[in-house]
């Protein structure tokens, strides 16, 4: 039998799973990938994996790889391909295409297109019919994988993602594909647990899809029997009785399955969701061999005839629950059930946020890393055991209380103190190899501490700690409590003296931007930022003088200024300016409307030794712009930052400053300034941000965000948005 080079695609993460698998169905030379691995196999191989893999996405089955230098050659790499092996002149066919790493095509759509013409018009040419598009169920699904130069062109097999089982509704929203459901089960034990005729409960079980799961894998049970529809059903080369072998051999293993089937049951409090479980176990053809039932959790409970097996559960994000207090409480009250009620249990718990396994009161096994979409999630494993987190019996209801919230209390003051160490040794060493002396620690990745922890290193370490303020359900006692557990948990942690942490509490700013004055100590400090040195205070306002965030913007002006006039616009104190300086602008112009910051700048260009070319100018943004584009002798820069404030109504302007509604007219002020071959850096902090883009379009504008985000402040992307902007040629 012909022996194929083939490619099975999976969610990120699950590329030992699946390599397993392929392995274990008769793939040979595989070699696990990125979200994938490759392998060799015959026909029957691939069908088995179509139809055994509970891990895969797509299973690819490569006609022909070529380099694409042009897109003419992406055209006659596909030609070459004889299609009439394929695919019938009058049969149908849809195209995905996917490219990276590559400048010669980067529109996936205009991809799909090339690929769609050459074997259109090569059927047609040859047999004066051309095949249809049909992008739902076509005859054969092509793949096209552009990586650089090099393309692979593949049929893809599957047809559509083998998670899609067949049993669940489309419209069905789940929180979990059924893929990613099989590997949580697989990784949890639930395989050898069922084959020892263990129970699985699911307290939450949504609309059933990891009950379901789990009656698949006990029963053995074929994830793709139930698909109508498979990539190959309309391929001319498809070998329509080795598929019935493989049918008729999983209907039986299925028929000698079910004689041996554990209890599998599924709990919501949902009475919509319960029903939608029902029906997917219907039509999966389970529903006499799982219990699914409305009860609310706190009810969840095993019958004495169930035998100890594994507690499996999804419980809701934070994002699909409520608000992060509500979320904290379902993780205690869970844990405390499974304590109470489940000893001698395994349980596998996925969550999206790892800290909140502290609040089960159960010691788990090493996390396992999963991917639900885009979002990083931790499976959690448990063995529950009695001895899990005991508390000693308190003698009356008053000293209960004050146990509980003591105890509450210190695991919380324990989960900041680990998350801090585990952020310390992992941002340190980043910190350390890219040559960073500032940088975010801690962004109040755990919500009842809800504060930003900066370090900032110079002749020694500093630590700037601003409070969020905190919500108003959360009393002031509490907040105070936990504020006091935070400022004594950093000099312990870090090794440095208490008088080296500094304290502001942030609030939001309704309408006044402009950097609020809390002492008038002076006490400045030396830091360095890739070259440059600033000074930096902790004291006197909330902001020190350097915003973190933007390191990566200053970096790309630093190494874009040589030889360039660069303008600061709304400048601060003039950090972006001495990286220009630092990367030989041939002169510069800042501009702010502050004294004190217009001081402090002066002071940081001092420090770093710099030249009259660099000139510091203390007026209105807005009308400065206007002034200087109403020069005959304007000046024209190749290189502006522009940074403005979200809100100002300042008593030196006359009228108030909002950004949404202000930045087309400041963006096309600074673009009169801007050189035809100039580039324009135009960034905001304001989270609800939108650029006007329609009425800009005579500039080109390119979001670059994801790259001015840098990696110390990647739990909090939208921290602030940033464009490129340049002239349209």
């Amino acid at each position: 039998m012909t022996d194929y080079s083939l490619f099975a695609t999976t969610p990120k993460a699950m590329e030992t799973l699946l390599s397993d698998e392929i392995s274990s169905l008769g793939g040979t030379d595989v070699k696990p990938t990125m979200a994938g691995a490759a392998f060799r196999g015959t026909l029957e191989t691939a069908y088995k994996i179509c139809l055994w893999s509970r891990t895969a996405n797509r299973v690819l089955l490569q006609l022909a790889d070529f380099e694409v230098a042009s897109q003419d050659d992406l055209y006659r790499g596909v030609q070459k391909t004889n299609w009439f092996e394929h695919l019938k002149p009058d049969g149908s066919f849809a195209v995905s295409f996917n490219a990276r790493h590559t400048n010669v095509i980067t529109n996936t759509h205009f991809g799909a297109l090339k690929v769609k013409d050459a074997i259109v018009d090569q059927m047609r040419n040859k047999f004066q019919k051309r095949p249809n598009i049909d992008t739902r169920q076509p005859d054969i699904r092509i793949n096209v994988y552009l990586d650089g130069k090099t393309a692979l062109l593949s049929l893809d097999l599957s047809g559509e993602s083998l998670h899609k089982r067949g049993y669940r509704e489309n419209s069905v929203e789940a929180p979990i594909k059924e893929n990613l459901a099989a590997a949580i089960l697989i990784r949890s034990g639930w395989p050898q647990i069922a084959r020892q005729k263990g129970s699985l409960i699911d307290p939450m079980c949504g609309s059933g899809t990891l009950p379901i799961e789990a009656a698949l894998i006990a029963a053995d049970i074929a994830p793709g029997l139930l698909r109508q529809y498979f990539g190959f059903l309309g391929w001319k080369k498809h070998q329509p009785e080795l598929w019935q072998t493989l049918l008729a051999d999983a209907t039986e293993r299925k028929q000698q399955g079910l004689r041996k089937m554990p209890v599998i049951v599924g709990f919501d409090q949902n009475r919509h969701t319960i029903a939608k479980a029902i029906e997917h176990a219907k039509n999966a053809g389970l529903e006499d061999f799982i219990h699914f039932e409305k009860r609310e959790l706190d009810r969840a409970e095993a019958a004495e005839s169930w035998p100890p097996g594994l507690i499996i559960c999804n419980p809701p994000y934070g994002e699909r629950l409520g608000t992060e207090e509500e979320t904290a409480d379902l993780y205690r009250r869970l844990g405390n059930i499974l304590k109470q009620r489940f000893c001698d249990w395994k349980a596998g718990l996925i969550i999206s946020n790892p800290e909140l396994g502290f609040r089960l009161g159960i010691r788990s096994q090493k996390p396992i890393t999963f991917f639900n979409g885009a979002l990083e999630c931790k499976l959690l494993r448990l063995n529950i055991e009695e001895k899990a987190f005991f508390i000693p019996k308190a003698k009356t209801d008053q000293d209960r209380v004050s146990q509980a919230l003591q105890t509450d209390e210190t695991v919380q003051a324990e989960m900041f103190a680990n998350r801090l160490k585990k952020n310390l040794k992992k941002m340190s060493k980043w910190a350390r190899q890219n040559n960073i002396h500032c940088y975010r620690l801690y962004d109040a990745d755990l919500p009842e501490y809800a504060v930003a922890v900066d370090i900032y290193q110079g002749n020694q370490t500093w630590v700037h700690v601003q409070e969020y303020e905190p919500p108003k359900t959360i009393s002031e006692h509490k907040a105070n409590s936990r504020l006091a557990g935070v400022m004594a948990e950093i000099p312990r942690i870090l090794d440095i003296d208490k008088s080296q942490v500094f304290l502001k509490i942030r609030r939001r700013q309704k309408s006044n931007w402009q950097y609020q004055k809390h002492n008038n100590l002076k006490n400045f400090h030396v830091v360095e930022e890739h070259g440059c040195q600033f000074l930096v205070n902790f004291e006197d306002y909330l902001d020190t003088g350097l915003f973190l965030d933007h390191r990566p913007i200053r970096l790309k002006i630093q190494q874009q200024a040589s030889g360039k006039r660069f303008l600061n616009l709304f400048a601060y104190t003039a950090t972006a300016t001495v990286h220009a300086a630092k990367g030989g602008a041939s002169s510069s112009v800042s501009v702010d409307m502050s004294n004190t910051y217009l001081d402090w700048a002066r002071q940081n260009f001092e420090l770093n030794h710099m030249d009259k070319k660099h000139s510091l100018v203390r007026a209105n943004c807005l009308e400065w712009l206007e002034q200087q584009a109403g020069r005959k002798d304007k000046p024209v820069f190749e290189l502006i930052f522009l940074d403005p404030p979200t809100f100002s109504n300042s008593k030196r302007m006359d009228d108030a400053f909002d950004i949404q509604q202000d930045h087309v007219r400041l963006i096309q002020q600074a673009a009169h300034l801007l050189d035809k071959q100039g580039v324009l850096y135009f960034s905001t902090n304001y989270r609800k941000f939108k650029m006007d883009s329609q009425a800009l379009n005579h500039l080109h504008l390119e979001d670059i965000t994801p790259q001015t985000i840098p990696a110390d402040f990647a739990r909090n992307p939208k921290i602030h948005y940033c464009w490129k902007i340049q002239h349209k040629p």
